[in-house]
Order: C-alpha cells, then structure tokens, then sequence
C-alpha cells in the first residue's frame, strides 16, 4: 500500500485564511490608517503656511512704504487707506502684519470663509458655502477646515506691538482631525 503524505494547503484552508485576513483588514486598519484625519491636518498645515506667506509679502510691502509701524488706529490719521497689496482692497495692517479679520485674511488670501458662532463649535453665523469656516474675537481667528472636528483648527493672532511677530497656536494631530 502506497501512502501520499499531504503537502500544502487544501484550496477551502486557503479560502478560509483569505476571508478572516479580509475580516481583520475591515475593522483593524482604518483604526491604524487615518487617512481623512491625515488629510485634514495636511490641509490645515498647508492655510497655516498660506497666511504666513501672506503676512510675510504683506509686512514687505508695509516696510517699503514705511508702514510697518502703524497700529490699526493709526491709519485713521495717515493719508494713504492701508497698503496696497495688489488686490484692489488695502490691507489696513496691524504693525505691519494682517489684521486677525476675516475680511483681511479674505482679502490678503483670496479666499472665502464661513463665520462661525465660536472657536470650539461647528455652528455657523454665516454660510457661504466655502470650504473653510472662521471665528474671529479681538485679533484673534480661530480657522478649521467646513466639517472638521472642533479638535482640528488653529489660531492666528495678530501682532501685539511694534516688531513683534503674529502668532500661531500649535497644529493638531491627525488622530484630532
């Protein structure tokens, strides 16, 4: 009598196999893969830079004409309406940086904002149908991606006094977004 030693893996082992790694793959890896919070956080990163960018050629074009100074009061009694930045509408800078105004940012970015009713909520004063919401309280704007959770936005606040840098909060992680 001849006997055959089974070798390998019968074709309903490996259907088995397959299904239950199929099953893992569903529930587990979207708990490892955040790929709508990475996107968000990347999206975020990339307004930040934006604005930074902007205050950058915005603060250039104040310290060519010698505005860099100037605190929003001051531009009442100067002659000129704020510094031309190319865009139709002056900006009216604070100490030579943006304003943190949703009309300054709008108009320094060419970008359209949401409103919203505060820093930590989705709730919206105004809606215009844009990509990005804001809240703004005492130079200070709360910016978060239309939809993103209230752990995923970051603040911008303008400069305080002459030569001082605005600022901006810490980004989050995108476990947060």
């Amino acid at each position: 009598m001849n006997i055959q030693k089974q070798n390998g893996f019968t074709l309903i082992e490996l259907v088995v196999v397959i299904i239950i790694l199929g099953i893992l793959a569903v529930t587990a890896a979207p708990k490892f893969i955040n790929l709508q919070g990475d996107a968000r956080a990347s999206t975020l990163q990339g307004m930040k830079g934006s604005i930074q960018s902007a205050n950058s050629l915005v603060f250039a074009k104040a310290a060519i004409n010698g505005k860099e100074t100037l605190a929003t009061a001051d531009w009442a009694a100067d002659a000129d309406d704020g510094v031309d930045i190319g865009t139709g509408t002056p900006a009216v800078t604070n100490f030579g940086y943006l304003q943190g105004l949703q009309a300054e940012l709008e108009n320094a970015m060419d970008v359209t904002f949401n409103i919203g009713t505060s820093a930590t909520s989705n709730i919206l004063t105004t809606d215009n149908n844009a990509d990005w919401t804001i809240f703004v309280d005492t130079g200070v704007a709360t910016i978060w991606q239309a939809d993103a959770p209230a752990t995923c936005r970051f603040t911008y606040t303008q400069s305080a006094a002459e030569g001082a840098l605005p600022t901006y909060s810490d980004m989050p992680e995108a476990t947060d977004c």
